[in-house]
């Protein structure tokens, strides 16, 4: 299994999602102890936001390429200002591809991502 961990919290060592994020990978890892784990935090290393230019930078594919490779995400979403920061919503803007992670179809768009889990923990407050 390969577990794809994503911090964007900017509250480093405070930070209640980055707690549950680490308590979640620790028991993916204890279940499947050969699970291969990818981390990025989105804070100390952010994404820049999304541009025509940026949409097709290393940063982007290799973004896209882990997000694709991660049987398992695990996401760190803490609320700011009753939304996600701005570096997770960088990160996901690098995900929305069509013909990659997602299609057009008649009857509305679909993902291509199927059989994927994702694991958000949110916290506020």
């Amino acid at each position: 299994m390969t577990i794809l961990h994503i911090d964007s919290a900017i509250t480093g060592e405070f930070s209640a999602s980055r707690e549950l994020t680490a308590a979640i990978v620790r028991e993916l890892r204890a279940a499947d102890p050969s699970a291969q784990v990818t981390y990025r935090d989105l804070a100390a290393d952010p994404l820049s936001h999304l541009t025509l230019a940026a949409f097709a930078d290393a940063d982007s594919q290799a973004a896209l390429a882990e997000f694709k490779a991660a049987d398992t995400v695990v996401i760190g979403a803490p609320m700011y200002n009753f939304t996600i920061p701005s570096q997770l919503k960088a990160w996901i803007d690098r995900l929305a591809v069509a013909g990659e992670t997602f299609r057009y179809t008649a009857t509305g768009p679909e993902g291509l991502m199927g059989g994927k889990r994702v694991i958000v923990a949110v916290a506020r407050g």
